[in-house]
């Protein structure tokens, strides 16, 4: 059985599908309440997973964790070496950790002290690790889709700024192989995308996917970071505009483990919005 965290998000929904269709058993582990009836093969388990015992109760007889540090474990709960107690407690042979490309390109960067604490738990678990560093996700782009549904509009900062952004399709990919497959554990994969791609041309590949013209508007740096402000902390504001906005040559450049995992590239800014045009139309 393997325990899925996160299962509600971009990444942990297309989890669920791959373990599932790969015959896996799975328990969804989330903060919020499952999406209408599970599928086969899925139980859902309700908690916080801020709190060892949130973590905990979604492990009872998994061999193997998937382990998002999203949302409310990266914002706040318990010290990730107490988080991860329970881990040791339970037959937990295998862990993928979803950390970031920032954990290594800005190691002292404040908004990712956290992720680090997590990349340093897991592997004091003395578990089988793999640890995912994706770069910017192309889900992303879902911030503009009302602008885009209402106004036919874009509006972002730093309009010709390429990063290689990964579709969250590839990184639930290589969890998949990563939790199922021998040969995984004890590395660490960069993923990206297989380009790198600006706000700018992000719009363009929209406006041709809808069949429309949208238009794209750049927001300073400082009405961006009005903006984040609404609902990031203070650091993580300045950690995003500082990589959106002054990347680093290795946070622009482009990975080749996406395609060493699954045998095929990564999938391009296109394809994730195909897969997404509804929310933008």
């Amino acid at each position: 059985m393997i325990t899925v965290t996160g299962a509600t998000g971009n990444i942990g929904r297309t989890l669920l599908e791959l373990l599932t269709d790969a015959g896996e058993e799975v328990v969804a582990v989330s903060r919020q309440a499952r999406p209408g009836e599970p599928a086969a093969g899925v139980r859902w388990v309700q908690a916080d997973m801020g709190t060892a015992a949130g973590l905990r109760s979604g492990l009872d007889g998994a061999r193997a964790l998937f382990l998002l540090v999203g949302g409310e474990l990266n914002s706040h709960g318990e010290d990730p070496a107490v988080l991860l107690d329970g881990v040791r407690d339970s037959g937990v042979e295998r862990i993928v950790l979803v950390s970031s490309q920032v954990s290594a390109t800005r190691p002292k960067a404040a908004s990712h002290a956290r992720l680090r604490a997590f990349e340093a738990a897991v592997r004091a678990t003395g578990r089988d690790v793999t640890v995912l560093r994706p770069g910017g996700f192309a889900s992303n782009a879902f911030a503009w889709a009302e602008t885009v549904r209402t106004r036919r509009t874009v509006l972002a900062p730093f309009a010709d700024v390429a990063l290689p952004v990964v579709d969250p399709a590839d990184i639930a990919a290589v969890a998949a192989a990563a939790l199922r497959e021998d040969g995984l554990a004890g590395r660490t994969y960069e993923l990206t995308g297989p380009e790198a791609i600006s706000p700018r041309r992000q719009t363009e590949v929209l406006a041709e996917a809808l069949g429309e013209e949208v238009a794209f508007v750049e927001l300073s740096r400082a009405e961006a970071h009005a903006h984040l402000s609404t609902f990031m902390p203070e650091d993580v504001v300045t950690g995003t505009l500082d990589v959106l906005g002054v990347p680093l040559p290795e946070e622009q450049k482009v990975s080749p483990d996406v395609e060493a995992v699954l045998g095929r590239p990564a999938a391009p800014f296109g394809a994730w919005v195909a897969r997404n045009l509804p929310a933008f139309r």
